[in-house]
């Protein structure tokens, strides 16, 4: 019964660390894009009218 139980505890670590990595990548490459678009914004700040 209890090496079911550090099983399941050992599939959910891995799920979390998984999900964990994967949260870490996309945030990195949207603050990237982000910041990306402010520079571009910013050097065509000149051009724009409202």
């Amino acid at each position: 019964m209890e090496e079911k139980i550090y099983k399941t505890m050992r599939g959910t670590g891995a799920a979390n660390i998984i999900i964990g990595v994967i949260a870490l990548v996309v945030g990195t490459a949207t603050g990237i894009l982000l910041i990306i678009s402010g520079a571009k914004l910013l050097a065509r700040k000149s051009n724009l009218l409202f």
